[in-house]
Formats: structure tokens, sequence, C-alpha cells
């Protein structure tokens, strides 16, 4: 068993280990509308149990869309989700950052669901933009990590992530339980969808194994210091990812300049040549995220032959069953190899190497791992 204590030295890694529990994990006694996730026992196969959206679940099919409301990492996570989402629930999926929301007055109306997700559960921006959508009729969902928080408290009915207290100021272990309970949410919408059986099987056994995946991307540590050494004293760093990968890339980014102080761009890769490529040279270090369980696959294997056309630093996140890639290794600055897993929760598995490569880059750049400097950990504050 892995040891997160014995293993770290700071918060935030002690917390990128500890989000590997997986569903099911429970800290405190079941709540009445508001629970956590969980695989019920003694059943032949696993299914998805949302105590706290049962009652609901009927209106969320009905709706004519689903918004979802956050802002950072948490507004990465429904990006991650999105997909899924749409594909399960066959319902448009509208992501919304809270205090963009709330600058454009954005129409809601009754027979929308408006989720909200928050770790800390009194982020200010999201619980105005609650506040404006339950005043609309919409139905209220809350997805977050504090028990009795705000917006346990004024949501209609919604899911802890409970994964453990996240005491260090950068998400990390959030972010990949909100991936996972969003993909839960998802899966209980299409749960009398024949169609969808298969599909929903395929997800709910990859879930059971998640935690097994991650502790072993957990075990690229040594690797990933070793590539920090080469990258701590450069001044950018940009982040390409699409389709699922899309929120790895932002959430990659948004590490690296939170914690290492260091201009960081997630960026999608579909957009690559609108712009972004004239920054491409031979100094600039680019990370690639290509993983095979990705529909998109072969157009981020064309951005890499791109990106290499035009001699970039390239550091590639691939899987391991990824023979075409390792076989060119030879040909990248680095290449970083992850465990498969299905792709809505491949984004879970890449980002530890990623949120691994922030930490050690601020350690060695000398910078406060778990208080970086004007931030806090929960934003309580609209402006």
């Amino acid at each position: 068993e892995l040891s997160a204590s014995s293993v770290f030295s700071h918060v935030p890694t002690e917390e990128i280990a500890d989000g590997t529990g997986g569903p099911g994990k429970k800290t405190t006694p079941k709540q009445v509308r508001f629970n956590v996730p969980s695989f019920p026992r003694g059943l032949d196969k696993p299914r998805i149990v949302l105590g706290g959206l049962s009652e609901h679940l009927n209106t969320m099919n009905r709706s004519r869309r689903l918004m979802f409301v956050g802002c950072g990492t948490s507004f990465h996570a429904a990006v991650a989700a999105r997909g899924f989402i749409e594909e399960m629930a066959e319902i448009p999926v509208d992501l919304q950052l809270a205090s963009d929301l709330m600058d454009r007055q954005c129409p809601i109306f009754r027979e929308d669901t408006c989720i909200f997700l928050s770790q800390s559960g009194e982020t200010a921006d999201t619980l105005q933009a609650l506040r404006y959508a339950k005043a609309r009729g919409a139905l209220c969902v809350g997805v977050t990590n504090t028990v009795g928080s705000a917006i346990a408290r004024e949501t209609d009915c919604g899911v802890y992530i409970h994964c453990g207290a996240e005491i260090g100021v950068a998400s990390t272990k959030a972010y990949t339980s909100q991936i996972v309970v969003l993909t839960m949410i998802a899966l209980a919408m299409a749960a009398n969808k024949n169609d969808k059986a298969a599909r929903s099987e395929e997800v709910i056994n990859a879930l059971v194994s998640l935690p097994e995946i991650v502790r072993k991307a957990l075990q690229l540590d040594k690797h990933i210091q070793s590539l920090a050494k080469e990258l701590y004293e450069e001044q950018s760093l940009l982040v390409f990812g699409r389709g699922y990968n899309y929120s790895t890339s932002l959430e990659a980014a948004l590490k690296v300049k939170e914690l290492a102080y260091m201009h960081s761009e997630g960026i999608n890769a579909g957009e690559m040549k609108h712009g972004p490529l004239a920054l491409i040279d031979s100094n600039l270090p680019v990370i690639v995220v290509c993983t095979k369980t990705d529909a998109v696959y072969p157009k981020m294997v064309s951005v890499i032959e791109q990106l290499r056309a035009r001699q970039a630093r390239l550091i590639v996140l691939c899987t391991e069953d990824d023979e075409e890639l390792i076989s060119q290794k030879d040909k990248f600055a680095s290449l970083i190899i992850v465990p498969s897993s299905v792709d809505i929760l491949q984004p879970v598995v890449n980002i530890v190497p990623l949120q691994l490569l922030s930490y050690h880059l601020t350690v060695l750049r000398e910078f406060d791992v778990d208080q970086p400097r004007n931030l806090a950990k929960s934003v309580t504050v609209t402006e």
C-alpha cells in the first residue's frame, strides 16, 4: 500500500496521492439529500448510487440543457466531463465561468438544470451564480467537498465528492475527484437507457480499477523530478490537449503558473494553427497530451508531427500501449508514459504526472508549494 504521508514532504503531493481512494470512500454520516457516491456491496455487477440525486434524476433528464458553473480548477473538471455527459444524457451541456455568467446576466430558464462545482462550497462567484439561477427557477445541483458548506445548504440537491480535506491552496485531488463524480452523474442519468448499457458497464468497470491505475501513475515521480530539473529555469511552457484532454492542458498550465510562477498556457490543439504555432521554436518547451484512448488520438499524432517539423522542444505524454510513439522516444525531449484507462477517466490519470511536475518545478525554483503568493484556498470575494 502506498502511504502518501511517508513518501511526500509537502501537502500538495500528499493530496495528489490521497485522491486514489476511489468511489465509495466515506468519511461522514450519510446525508438525507446531499451525499457521497458509492458502489453498493453484494451485487453481481457494480452500479452507481447517488442518493442525493435520486429524487431529481427524472427532472434532470427532462432538462432542456445542463449548465455547469465553476471557477478555476472546478471549471476545468467540468470541461473534462462535458463530452461524456452529453454522450450519456443526450442533453446539450453549457459550461460557464461563474464570474462571466454574472457579468453577462446569462439567461437561465425553469427547464434548465444548473450544476455548481466548488471544492470549498464557499466560492463567492459560484454562490452568486447559484442564487441568480435559483431566483429564475432552475433546478440547482451542488458538487462540493465540504459538508454543510453554503453550496450544500442552498442547492436543491447534490453530491459530496468526499476526497478528504484539501489543505494546500492548489487544488489537486479535488480536481480528479470532481471528474469521477461528474462521470458518475452521467452514468446515473443514463441508468435506464438500454442503448447506453454497454458503454455504462465499460466505464463503471474502469471506475473500479481507477485507484490502482492512479497508483501506477504516481510511480512516475522520479522521472518527473528529472524532467523538472531540465525545465525549472525556463520562463514559459505550452501544454497542448484536445478532446477529453483539453481539460488536462488547462489544468496542468494552471498548476504550473499557480505554484511555480512560470508562465504557462493550456491550448486546445485544434486551435494550434490559429496563432499559437507562431510561438514554436527549438527553445520553448511544449507538452503534448496524446493518449491512445481518446478518439482524437490521430489528430494529436498529426499535431506532434507538425511541431516536430518546426523543431519544437517536445515533451509527449502517451499511454503505455502506444508502441508507435514509444518507438520514437529518441525524437522527443522527453516521453511521459502513463497507464491506460477508459477515455473519460484518462484525464484523471494524465493529470497526475503533470501535477507532480508543477510540484517539482516549485521546489527547484525555491517557492512555497503549500501557500503560493497572493492566493487563498477559498475565494470569498467576487471582485
